[in-house]
């Protein structure tokens, strides 16, 4: 059996585009027979966000340089593109922008405890609480709920949330990934050789997929003209 495409996908419950990113991986796995790991790892929009977050349009005008309008109408594509891929947003989009810190923590917390299936469910429903629900994102219920979805013992991602866990493991995930050069997400790092950057159709994940997993098999094959010498 070939060994697993390991994909370090790289991204943030805040950001539209992961989630689109986020779906079209998921219909890639269902399509493609290369057998494929994916690792969540952490990356902040906005990482100096403060506890009750900013108005999302009045936060997006200000950091992009572009009116309130301008706002709506990029907005409104991304939902337009997310449909397409079978991902529904709020029909008035997401209220505020959130730091999703303790969102990382619980992903971490549900991949070094439970598996990569939970962490995979528990980022589902992450993005289903920001883009659909609209949900507030700093209060605890709503992490604790997604929790929930996503089978995950509600007791202990509590204790997780109320004592800090996994606070400088997720920093160092950032950090790492940083020093790799990621400044934008999504991304999807392929058996640590191969990225892929932006929310791309399903047909280029598979196309990635499987390329990564024949330069993989390439790499096992012993060199030609060597054996057994004794």
């Amino acid at each position: 059996m070939n060994k697993a495409v390991r994909i370090d996908f790289v991204s943030d419950v805040a950001c539209p585009w992961c989630a689109i990113g986020y779906t079209t991986l998921e219909t890639a796995l269902s399509t493609t027979d290369t057998p494929v790991e994916v690792h969540l790892q952490p990356f902040e929009l906005n990482p100096d966000m403060p506890e009750g977050g900013q108005d999302a349009i009045e936060y997006l005008a200000a950091k992009f340089d572009i009116t309130p309008d301008q706002v709506r109408i990029n907005q409104q594509r991304i939902y337009d593109r997310a449909a397409q891929v079978g991902f529904r947003f709020h029909p008035e989009g997401r209220k505020r922008v959130y730091n999703t810190f303790n969102c990382h923590r619980l992903l971490h917390w549900a991949t070094e405890e439970v598996g990569l299936r939970a962490a995979w469910s528990l980022k589902r429903e992450l993005l289903a609480a920001y883009f659909t629900r609209a949900d507030d994102m700093d209060d605890a219920k709503t992490l604790l709920t997604a929790a929930q979805a996503a089978g995950l013992d509600q007791k202990r991602a509590a204790k997780v949330l109320a004592d800090g866990e996994f606070e400088r493991e997720v920093r160092a995930s950032e950090t790492r990934y940083k020093m790799l050069g990621i400044q934008g997400v999504p991304a999807f790092i392929l058996n640590d050789k191969f990225l892929v950057e932006g929310a791309q159709p399903v047909e280029n994940l598979v196309a990635a997929i499987e390329a990564a997993a024949k330069r993989a098999a390439e790499d096992e094959q012993p060199d030609a003209g060597q054996g057994d010498t004794n």
